[in-house]
């Protein structure tokens, strides 16, 4: 079956405008040392060009305001919004957000939607996706907080962290346990939470390596941990039905992980610019950096790996317009782990050949290296994602005492076909 990534040609004049949009208008807010109102002041303005051109929120389907594109072409715009971490949010897709206004989306009610994803999509309110707690990460089914049916409202309890945006958040979607008689994968469901409902106390934002809540300010919030103490929401809150948690857990991931490989992507090729610009400007030990044998080993690899993970990332969200979410895994597994170790491997270069300068916070490329590392972990480790592939590749292949007939063997069975092996070619003769 033939793999086809190609758009039409009033697709790639959007794609056109956002590259010159991003580098012209995105990354040099990055030189700025903006707070979170001024931010938003600045950015109305290039939010509202990115709605006059049909690209605001573009993940989500025409009628609830986004474009319609599918994975492929959704792939491409997130391979030009990764080059800088602010453009997400100026296209109305950052992370929680975006996906939290797939899950409401896909399984909320008319009146949630209303409510909240409605005003999500406006950029009116913020959200969180509150699922990770200190016992339970890689495994979500561990998972302890608890919600219980009590009357007209569930009540909550448990302990979360690394709720990201928590702290900025007017709502939170929060996965809990609401059967624990039945199988994990069918016993948790996701219950809307306003953030002022008491009994939610948000402990702290984690400092971690890529928002090390220095004083500097983050614009898109961090990682909080939250403490769930007898929290009533009306049973309303529930999104869908019970027990829907990770069903719709994993209509909200797959589609992130293609957007998040698509990112890194950008922010791959960004870094690998600078490792040229780099190697080709700077004379050292008797000639350019660009003509020494390991530079260009780092720049060749780059260049290779970087091609591999597009191509597996594209042909991942091909497959999943084609056949559904549920129907890639192994292709979206893929792409997480490979993609995570690429954007690692090649800011790491273009650190080295800047030096002490890359190291430094003179350039992005330190702030994207700390950035970079958490890609191994979030949306689950690699590890699992390995693990996955894994076991869904050899399921295809049966366990068996016999040689298969991929290996030569001495057996009288391969005397007698090399016999009539022989017969044939001697008849030719």
């Amino acid at each position: 079956m033939a793999w086809d990534f190609s758009t039409e040609p009033e697709f790639e004049a959007k794609l056109d405008w956002m590259r010159g949009f991003v580098r012209d208008e995105i990354i040099p807010l990055e030189t700025l040392d903006l707070d979170r109102d001024t931010f938003a002041r600045i950015t109305a303005p290039l939010k509202e060009q990115v709605r006059e051109h049909g690209l605001w929120a573009a993940h989500l389907p025409p009628e609830l305001g986004g474009g319609g594109f599918g994975q492929v072409k959704l792939g491409l715009m997130h391979e030009i919004l990764g080059q800088c971490r602010y453009a997400p949010g100026i296209f109305g897709n950052q992370a929680p957000d975006s996906g939290n206004a797939e899950l409401l989306a896909i399984g909320g009610s008319p009146e949630q939607k209303e409510r909240w994803m409605e005003p999500l999509l406006r950029g009116e309110l913020r959200s969180c996706f509150s699922m990770t707690e200190p016992g339970a990460g890689s495994d979500p089914t561990l998972l302890s907080t608890r919600a219980v049916l009590d009357g007209d409202e569930y009540v909550i309890n448990g302990h979360k962290w690394f709720s990201s945006n928590a702290s900025h958040a007017d709502f939170l979607i929060v996965m809990a346990v609401t059967d624990p008689d039945v199988s994990a994968y069918q016993g948790s469901s996701m219950i809307v939470v306003p953030v002022d409902t008491p009994g939610v106390t948000i402990l702290r934002d984690i400092p971690v390596m890529d928002h090390p809540l220095d004083g500097g300010g983050e614009l898109y919030g961090g990682h909080a941990e939250i403490l769930y103490q007898d929290v009533r929401v009306p049973k309303e809150n529930l999104i869908g039905n019970p027990g829907d948690g990770f069903r719709l857990a994993q209509q909200r991931l797959g589609p992130g992980r293609i957007h998040h490989a698509m990112r890194w992507l950008g922010q791959s090729k960004r870094a690998f610019d600078m490792l040229c610009e780099r190697a080709v400007s700077r004379y050292a030990h008797g000639s350019t950096l660009s003509e020494k044998g390991m530079v260009q080993d780092w720049i060749a690899t780059s260049a290779a790996e970087m091609q591999a993970a597009r191509l597996l990332t594209l042909h991942a969200a091909w497959t999943m317009d084609r056949v559904g979410a549920s129907n890639a895994r192994v292709e979206i597994a893929m792409i997480k782990y490979w993609g995570a170790k690429v954007l690692h491997d090649v800011i790491d270069r273009a650190i080295q050949v800047h030096g002490s300068l890359g190291f430094s916070g003179d350039l992005p490329l330190e702030q994207m290296y700390r950035a970079a590392r958490a890609a191994r972990i979030y949306d689950g480790p690699d590890e699992v994602h390995k693990a996955t592939v894994a076991r869904r590749l050899l399921r295809s292949y049966p366990a068996t005492d016999v040689p298969t007939e991929h290996i030569p063997t001495r057996t009288a069975a391969a005397r007698e076909k090399f016999a009539q092996y022989l017969d044939r070619a001697t008849a030719d003769l």
